[in-house]
């Protein structure tokens, strides 16, 4: 839709995501925002028009790099900067896609002519072009790992470096970084997470006053934008006054001895790793003392800066719910109270209200004022916050349903995580950037060179030169430099690891909870989730009991949505195991079509027993073992890759896993062989059915 933006003030609520912006806005040293929430509650649109209250920047005229007159940089690519007058401009608000290349976001070095000509030619990327300005991703946690990397470079040394073939150039990238996210696609890896100064939880507002309002503002705007933004002039101004208020306020905040200690004791008290925390509270709590018109840092403020910047950092591992113990932060703060307050004006702290105060359901915008800030109560999420999916809650017991033959049993919680072996996709690969399994990707060791298909990105500069030098006396070569023709170049192609999609079949049949087995067996699917998020795999997930299979989570990234559904798994019934295998196959089948490059892993959690045929398409007279081969080996001659988890236990064992992992071409491996400290070994390859098994070392 073309026309004006959406005013930052015409959303509705979201009181804490619009303080965590405009306190970026007034020091951007606190570090960005990382907006967690729902889809459709106005995260991006808030994102968007914060660009508009931000003040404009002065820049040298021409440079590319947005070097300021004061300080140009002098390793400006564009420099040297002589002295003179800037030229001002607003704020840019960049935005970094999730599928951008690498030379996109750092920009593009020209190899030929700085092979041939010694130039460098450097076509600058998103990081440039957000240099003093609002850097903003969203669906952040979606974005490739190489790109997360060179993010987190940039955010750490304020620089971008580009490196190709011993050709580098260097600029200043100092940015604002908002991120948003909606958990239920999966969670950011933690060096990224870390990076984000503040992190904010959203949600749509429960009230049907509030979503009225939402609805009104957002069909009011798309009627005709240029007035809906008219309307909201005044309030934009105000804010944008305010912002520049604070900003020349900031120097003269004092933050004294008990905020420090205030601030100390917090992250502490809630055993928070590393000290980025504590800084980032500082910067915080004093940008809420400027926005508040206070030169002194009070205890509201220390406590609105945790609330905002320490949820994020609490977390131990991908399955904690981030969030903080309010009760116990007030404990803490107690310990030190304010210093006595100096005489000084303590103005109104709210901006412009306009009435609404909830959070918005649409996709696009919802309005309120700005944003308050005075007391506690401004840093609480909204009360009636749905939990995201993938965050587990409390299991509930639950009766026990049924006959005896069919009863399902209340869910048990799983026992403790532990290292898992690797399971890795046998062969080469060619998906997404990952840590599993060999792979052709653009990151990894060089293994050799070949042509360039489309643009060169990794030059394989030894056999450039070999390619080229044959062709020196014909080309006229004279002095010492080499004559490169674009023919002569060549790509390094490299080898590094791939994300699989890991699928689940767990056995959830009366016979695995008969001997008590479950907590063991959601103890080791649970290990072996989080064995997947850290090797940035999508996970799905596949139940069988009673009368059939189930799919209880389609493939997504969000390994925390699994763990939440594998917590609440009931137990009871027969065991359809071919039910479960067919539904796998008609599962894989679905996300080949949709995502060709990604290989599958199959991982099957039974004991092998088969009761129930729980499926159609068996020959009459089948039994059920036999129906359970026959759909093993279907996966298998579609070279699915896969392992059967053993969870047989007893002095008697019948050994029909490792019948069934002989059926699908791949390993079976008990819960205790599944540890990696295991003696088994410490690395399991998943082997195909056309692979010879190896024998173990």
């Amino acid at each position: 839709m073309s026309g004006a933006p959406y005013p930052f003030t015409a959303v509705v609520g979201q009181t804490d995501l619009r303080l965590a912006l405009l306190l970026n806005a007034v020091s951007p040293a606190v570090g960005g925002v990382l907006v967690r929430g729902e889809k459709g509650t106005a995260k991006s649109t808030a994102v968007r028009a914060l660009s508009a209250l931000l003040p404009q920047v002065d820049v040298v005229p021409g440079c590319r790099f947005s070097c300021a007159p004061g300080a140009p940089d002098p390793t400006c690519p564009d420099g040297p900067h002589e002295p003179g007058p800037g030229t001002a401009r607003p704020a840019r608000m960049v935005e970094l896609p999730v599928g951008a290349s690498e030379d996109r976001l750092v920009g593009a070095l020209d190899i030929e002519r700085a092979l041939a000509e010694g130039v460098k030619a450097f076509e600058p990327g998103l990081l440039a072009d957000a240099h003093r300005g609002i850097l903003y991703v969203d669906e952040v946690n979606l974005l490739h790992d190489h790109l997360v990397d060179v993010l987190l470079d940039a955010a750490a040394m304020g620089a971008s470096y580009v490196e190709r073939e011993g050709v580098s150039v260097r600029h200043a990238a100092r940015f604002l970084l908002v991120g948003t996210m909606n958990p239920e696609e999966g969670e950011l890896r933690p060096q990224l997470l870390d990076r984000f100064g503040l992190t904010v939880e959203v949600a749509a507002s429960r009230e049907p006053a509030q979503r009225v309002e939402v609805v009104r503002r957002r069909l009011a705007y798309e009627d005709d934008p240029a007035a809906f933004a008219a309307r909201w002039a005044g309030e934009e101004q105000d804010v944008r006054a305010r912002v520049v208020a604070a900003r020349a306020l900031l120097p003269q905040v004092r933050l004294g001895d008990t905020a420090l200690l205030q601030i100390a004791a917090t992250c502490a008290g809630f055993e928070v790793d590393g000290m980025r925390a504590d800084i980032v509270m500082a910067r915080t709590a004093s940008a809420l003392a400027a926005w508040a018109g206070r030169t002194e840092v009070r205890k509201e403020d220390v406590r609105q800066a945790a609330l905002l910047a320490l949820p994020h950092r609490r977390r131990r591992n991908p399955f904690d719910a981030p969030g903080l113990d309010e009760d116990k932060l007030d404990e803490i703060l107690d310990r030190f109270p304010d210093e006595e307050p100096q005489d000084e004006p303590d103005p109104e702290p709210d901006g412009p209200d306009d009435g609404g105060d909830g959070p918005d359901d649409g996709d696009g915008p919802d309005g309120g004022g700005v944003p308050p800030q005075g007391g506690p109560e401004t840093g609480h999420a909204p009360e009636e916050t749905a939990a995201p999916e993938g965050e587990a809650p409390e299991p509930q017991p639950s009766a026990p349903q049924g006959g005896a033959d069919g009863a399902e049993q209340a869910a048990v919680r799983a026992a403790e995580p532990f290292r898992t072996k690797m399971l890795s996709v046998p062969g080469l690969g060619e998906g997404a950037a990952g840590r599993r399994s060999r792979a052709r990707t653009a990151h990894g060791r060089t293994t050799g060179a070949q042509r360039p298909r489309g643009q060169l990105t990794k030059l394989h500069l030894a056999a450039t030169v070999q390619a080229a030098a044959p062709h020196q006396k014909a080309r006229g070569r004279s002095g010492r430099g080499l004559v490169v023709r674009k023919d002569d170049l060549r790509q390094a192609t490299r080898e590094g690891r791939e994300g699989n999609l890991v699928l689940f079949v767990v056995d959830a049949s009366g016979s695995m909870a008969a001997r008590q087995r479950m907590s063991a067996v959601k103890g080791a699917v649970l290990s072996l989730l989080l064995d997947a998020y850290q090797r940035r795999d999508k996970v799905g997930l596949i139940t069988f009991r009673g009368a059939g299979a189930e799919l209880a989570l389609p493939p997504t990234s969000s390994v925390e949505a699994a763990a939440a559904r594998l917590e609440r798994l009931p137990t009871g019934g027969r065991t359809p195991l071919a039910a479960g295998l067919l539904k796998a196959h008609e599962v894989l089948r679905i996300e080949r079509l949709r995502d060709p490059s990604r290989r599958p892993l199959l991982v099957l959690v039974t004991d092998g027993r088969a009761t129930s045929a729980g499926a159609p398409g068996g020959r009459p007279g089948d039994t059920p073992r036999e129906l359970s081969a026959r759909s093993a080996r279907l996966l298998a001659a579609e070279g699915t890759a896969s392992v059967v988890v053993d969870c047989e236990s007893g002095p008697v064992r019948l050994g029909l896993a490792a019948a069934l992992a002989a059926d699908l071409g791949g390993p079976a491996v008990t819960l205790d062989g599944l540890r990696a400290d295991s003696l088994a070994g410490l690395v399991k390859n998943v082997r195909t059915a056309s692979e010879t098994p190896r024998r173990a070392a």
